[in-house]
């Protein structure tokens, strides 16, 4: 088998056999597509294990990212993977190739102030909207794709709850703060008298479409322009912000990793930490050494 013909065949299974997501489905397709671009339409017996080195090579000598880098030779491995369990070939070429070793880097955060400002009343004709949208986003620790993803359905105001359709298909029921129910309630009303009763998404754009997560980034440059927050801020350091304000306020790392929807602990050990100033404080307050005598 030709390797064009085994990259088609892997994204018709891992969107009509495994269902994954379109997103992942166009990750997939975007990173074997450059890889089938560079290597040629060899067959896939002919595919060394330097052929995917060299790929590698390349991409990283162009500066492309670890991580980016990762998630390009995890594509190649999960293709070669299918193929050979279909018997297209007998060997994948990935096999035993390590991904580059990524910097640990703590994703920065806004302070509470800054989350405050973004929350102030501003002109903007979507100012309801965006508020509420906020609201969620910071008050249930939601990814934005998450945030857009929500209907009318998934919400229930009266219980303070709202159901989140995460990664990989997975559901979660997350708390609402009364603030939260508050905004939503408040957009929700105004959304009801100006959409098309069969549009099920709750956050809509101008035209009563669902609202794109690229249009949500753009809200929040415009916004923290309006208010005077830092222009920075991006849906996932208001997502992060969430976890780590709630474990600087002492909630266990467990229940995190619950709200924010992670499989993994791991993942939420390294999305949350105590800024240096609380941890100076509590090694002040506890190490026998720390005070003059």
């Amino acid at each position: 088998m030709q390797l064009a013909d085994a990259v088609a065949d892997f994204l018709r299974q891992l969107r009509d056999v495994r269902l994954a997501s379109p997103h992942t489905v166009d990750a997939y397709r975007r990173d074997l597509k450059h890889f089938l671009s560079t290597t040629g339409n060899l067959a896939l017996g002919d595919i060394e294990r330097c052929h995917v080195q060299d790929w590698l090579v390349v991409q990283h000598a162009a500066g492309m990212a670890a991580s980016s880098l990762a998630r390009r030779l995890s594509a190649v491995r999960s293709m070669f993977d299918t193929a050979v369990r279909s018997a297209w070939c007998e060997r994948n070429p990935a096999d035993g190739i390590a991904p580059p070793k990524q910097p640990k880097r703590l994703p920065r955060t806004l302070p509470p102030e800054q989350t405050a400002m973004l929350m102030q009343p501003t002109d903007a004709a979507s100012d309801v909207r965006d508020a509420a949208l906020l609201a969620v986003m910071y008050g249930c620790g939601l990814r934005v794709s998450e945030a857009v993803g929500l209907n009318l359905y998934d919400i229930d105001l009266r219980a303070a709850e709202m159901r989140v359709h995460g990664k990989g298909g997975k559901e979660r029921i997350a708390p609402m703060a009364e603030g939260v129910c508050r905004l939503l309630d408040e957009y929700l009303q105004l959304r009801g008298e100006h959409t098309d009763q069969q549009q099920h998404a709750v956050f809509l754009n101008r035209r009563g479409g669902r609202l794109s997560a690229r249009s949500v980034q753009r809200m929040l440059k415009k916004r923290a322009l309006l208010t005077g927050a830092d222009d920075s801020v991006t849906p996932h350091r208001l997502r992060h912000s969430f976890a780590t304000h709630l474990l600087a306020g002492g909630v266990d790392l467990r229940a995190i990793q619950e709200l924010l929807g992670h499989a993994s602990l791991s993942t939420t050990e390294r999305y949350t930490h105590l800024d240096i100033d609380k941890l100076s404080g509590i090694y002040d307050a506890a190490h026998p050494r720390a005070r003059k005598q």
